[in-house]
């Protein structure tokens, strides 16, 4: 496409020139400013040991949210694959500065678990060559572990992990990035099981001879009492910081013939919640506990997250859009792993039933595009980003071009995804979201290809994204867009604007009233763009 034709290949300076000029600008980012008390180094006064502050909590004007060091958050990222911790070769000071100066809000680290190398992705960080996994257990033998090292002492805890895992909290508390510590995770096959210092033929005690499958189970009573041990010891080390949270369990699954069902893994699940929980209790701490209910492999996967919401396990509810995901009775197809499925119709559609639960609803990790460091699959993520906070609900995908030694990404996915996601975040936190709730149909009539989503404080503010619908399957997809948008607004001047994800700036702004319906004429775009709607009296 030619670059005057739309604006996802502008640079910043284009993008103002198509639609208005510099001085109208500057006047518009005044009255937009960025979220930067959210990001701002507190004043030396202010700032309290992890010990004495409140932890990152659910928002109490709006249970969508959180609450974190007094000011409302969305959490949004591109993470790394989750590896800062146990990957002895990964740079995370150089991973944080990185994502801090994004805007990044969250992080997410898994803290027993780690993948086995395979042609897919074979430089992740959570893919640790043997000798540089660093885990919670010490490495003593005698004998040697199925990976070729020594074997796990489970009676003896790594002062090196626990070490470790006190900077990466410390310096990520420092850059006010909260954390998602996993504490544990599916194990999915026989030869990533093969890595876990859980099986019986990795560790001194012969702990943990079982099928994989069960792993997640209540089957095995040894190996569930070091389960609740490692979890409590997690808890005793982690609980002074503020910027924690907990997932139980990552991408929890039964079903698999002659094993454990998906409820088997969910009562599982309930023990070790209860067990973090009440380790959280004896230390007087109230951190969150998040996650989700398990999945099932057969007759083909499907997930449900009614149980999710409506239970007491969970404060918040992760969710790894795939297909067949139920809420409610509606079944949403949000995208195969690693297809480049965009799916946004149904991606909006699930985060807008979720926002009738009273949970936060967190994509926390995203992998329709992830695997591709292109334009194509940073656009994929970037518009299911936007379509997901739009929506009330918070978003983070792995970002594979953050590898061991490459800890701040590329140049060219810090000049474009990492910078896409930073514009979102900053430009959410520059809205009053606690008080706002989506108004699905604001936006009556549109150009075709278009989905939306719109986000308001009814009568004063509004929001809506439009994204181009169309699958990487349509020969036309990604080809301009542009035509008349038809919107209500209440009696009153409003200032209208449009906003560039991409550039990451706001157009001049013209002033319409309202009272009735109001057409707009949009500029030629391509693949997405942002409207605001702000009273003025």
């Amino acid at each position: 496409m030619s670059r005057s034709t739309g604006i996802r290949a502008m640079e910043r300076r284009e993008f103002i020139v198509l639609l208005g000029g510099l001085s109208a600008f500057a006047r518009t980012l005044s009255k937009y400013p960025s979220a930067s008390p959210l990001f701002a180094e507190p004043a030396a006064q202010e700032k309290q040991s992890p010990r004495h502050a409140a932890p990152i909590a659910i928002h109490p004007e709006n249970p969508k949210y959180f609450l974190f060091r007094g000011k409302p958050l969305v959490l949004v990222a591109a993470s790394e694959h989750y590896g800062s911790v146990i990957n002895r070769r990964f740079d995370f000071a150089r991973y944080l500065a990185e994502a801090a100066d994004k805007k990044q809000t969250l992080t997410r680290t898994f803290l027993l678990y780690r993948e086995l190398q395979s042609a897919r992705n074979p430089y992740s960080p959570l893919k640790a060559e043997s000798p540089d996994f660093v885990a919670p257990y010490t490495r003593p033998g005698p004998g040697k572990a199925m990976d070729g090292e020594p074997k796990y002492d489970l009676d003896r805890w790594n002062p090196e992990y626990f070490a470790r895992l006190h900077r990466f909290l410390s310096m990520a508390s420092d850059l006010g990035i909260v954390v998602e510590l996993t504490v544990f995770s599916n194990t999915y096959a026989d030869e990533i099981w093969a890595l876990n210092p859980l099986r019986d033929k990795n560790n001194l005690q012969r702990i943990g001879k079982i099928d994989w499958p069960e792993y997640n189970s209540l089957r095995d009573e040894g190996l569930v009492e070091r389960q609740k041990a490692y979890a409590r010891k997690i808890v005793q080390d982690t609980s002074a910081y503020d910027n924690v949270y907990y997932e139980i369990c990552n991408e929890p699954g039964g079903g698999l013939p002659n094993h454990v069902t998906p409820g088997e893994v969910d009562a599982w699940q309930e023990e070790m919640g209860r067990v973090l929980r009440d380790e959280l209790r004896k230390l007087n701490c109230l951190h969150l506990v998040v996650g989700q209910n398990a999945f099932s492999y057969t007759p083909k996967f499907y997930q449900a997250f009614d149980a999710g919401f409506a239970g007491l396990m969970l404060d918040a509810v992760n969710v790894h859009p795939l297909p067949d995901l139920t809420l409610r009775g509606h079944t949403y197809q949000l995208g195969n792993f690693m297809s480049k499925e965009l799916q946004l119709t149904d991606f909006r559609d699930f985060f807008l039933a979720a926002q009738h639960e009273l949970k936060p609803c967190i994509s926390d990790e995203d992998n329709a595009a992830s695997m591709y460091c292109d334009d194509v699959g940073w656009t994929i993520q970037r518009k299911r980003a936007w379509m997901a906070v739009m929506c009330g609900g918070h978003y983070d995908y792995i970002d594979f071009s953050i590898q061991a030694g490459q800890e701040a990404g590329t140049e060219e996915s810090r000049k474009k995804v990492r910078t896409w996601m930073r514009h979102l975040s900053e430009f959410i936190h520059s809205f009053d979201f606690i008080h706002a709730q989506p108004v699905p149909g604001w936006i009556e009539t549109e150009p075709d290809h278009l989905v939306d989503a719109t986000l308001a404080n009814p009568g004063s503010d509004y929001i809506a994204y439009l994204a181009d619908g169309r699958e990487l399957s349509d020969p036309t997809a990604g080809q301009p867009i542009s035509g008349p948008i038809v919107l209500g607004l209440p009696a009153g001047t409003y200032r209208v604007y449009f906003y560039s994800p991409i550039a990451g700036v706001y157009s001049p702004g013209v002033r319409v009233e309202g009272g009735d319906r109001v057409t707009l004429a949009t500029p030629s775009f391509e693949q997405d763009i942002v409207l605001r709607a702000t009273r003025e009296r």
